[in-house]
């Protein structure tokens, strides 16, 4: 496994930050800043505490939460590769009513965003989840992981079928107290991602949060089986960043409308500039944290100086620049005849 140094890291100046306006909003939902933690990465944020101040962040995104408690899939379930790292996790965790009781109180403790991730293996599980969240203080956003089969229709991943995922967000939504925006998360494993978020949106969804781990697998050339007890896992990190900003950018261009958070191997500043301009308002970072806990504030840094040295006087003013037609060039010889009309203007 890759070996870290632990150090902790200053957390980015606060006067700093208010020279340059890091602020970003997502529909209703406004942060500080737009980088925080990936939903799976960091727990509820206890771990990362240690490096940096978590209310530094834009927000941070709970591991995703179940009904009951879970334990997971059998090891061995996370192995590294060539260009990222594979996990069959299987969503373990404490279950809503410990996250309630000890996690979510944390988070406000300590002055941070929390984005509550929530999933199930059926529409009444997030429902359930949804309405034992109405009444939680410090929700500040409920994200959706529909990348979960639903049991009740034979295995489908909600997040691969349009109906499937309108029904989940549906249920959630009008479940929800309605002053907490809803993000749904979608999975890169579909033909047309852009169906799934017009379904998703149309049943309510304040945003979308994409995008979440694809599909992967390594074999062990050791043991020449495959290195997952499950066989297959969740590609994460730098491989999947591309599929990433092609899923962004071709939302944001079907529905500029649509405030995204942005997810997929983001390890720089310049990574998340890259999904910012490709049409996320913020941008969350995930694996990078495995090796490199401090990864969300220097994320953080770099992206403010990336902003500026590109003349963005704001975060909002790079969101989808991407899309903007390129500026006219002119053709050669045009330079001598744009001369000659400023030099006929000044003698008339």
């Amino acid at each position: 496994m890759t070996r870290f140094t632990v150090r902790t890291v200053p957390a980015p100046d606060r006067a700093e930050q208010a020279r340059y306006d890091l602020r970003t909003v997502l529909g209703s939902f406004e942060l500080a800043n737009p980088v925080m933690t990936a939903s799976g990465c960091a727990a509820a944020g206890r771990e990362l505490n240690q490096f940096f101040d978590v209310a530094a962040l834009g927000a941070v995104a709970t591991k995703s939460i179940m009904v009951n408690p879970r334990s997971g899939r059998p090891t061995p379930r996370m192995a590294e590769t060539s260009s990222g790292m594979l996990n069959s996790i299987g969503l373990q965790g404490p279950g809503i009513a410990a996250f309630l009781e000890h996690d979510l109180p944390w988070l406000a403790e300590h002055g941070a965003t929390a984005i509550v991730s929530i999933a199930g293996s059926s529409v009444e599980e997030y429902s359930e989840l949804a309405r034992r969240l109405r009444s939680a203080p410090g929700v500040a956003a409920i994200e959706i992981n529909i990348s979960c089969p639903n049991v009740a229709d034979r295995g489908l991943v909600f997040a691969c079928d349009p109906d499937a995922a309108a029904r989940v967000v549906s249920e959630v939504r009008g479940r929800s107290a309605p002053s907490v925006p809803v993000f749904a998360k979608l999975s890169p494993d579909v033909t047309d991602i852009v169906s799934i978020a017009r379904a998703c949106v149309s049943a309510g969804a304040d945003g979308l949060s994409m995008i979440n781990t694809t599909l992967g697998m390594a074999v062990d050339m050791d043991t020449m089986r495959p290195v997952l007890a499950g066989v297959t896992g969740g590609l994460s990190g730098p491989a999947v960043k591309p599929v990433a900003v092609r899923c962004i950018w071709a939302v944001h261009a079907a529905m500029p409308e649509v405030p995204i958070i942005g997810m997929g191997g983001v390890r720089s500043g310049l990574d998340a500039l890259e999904l910012i301009l490709a049409g996320a308002s913020a941008v969350a970072v995930g694996t990078a944290i495995f090796h490199d806990p401090s990864a969300p504030t220097r994320v953080l840094r770099e992206l403010r100086d990336a902003l500026v040295a590109r003349g963005f006087g704001s975060v909002a003013d790079a969101v989808g620049h991407a899309h903007r037609p390129p500026e006219p060039h002119p053709r050669p010889g045009d330079e001598d005849a744009v001369d000659d009309l400023e030099t006929a203007g000044a003698e008339g």
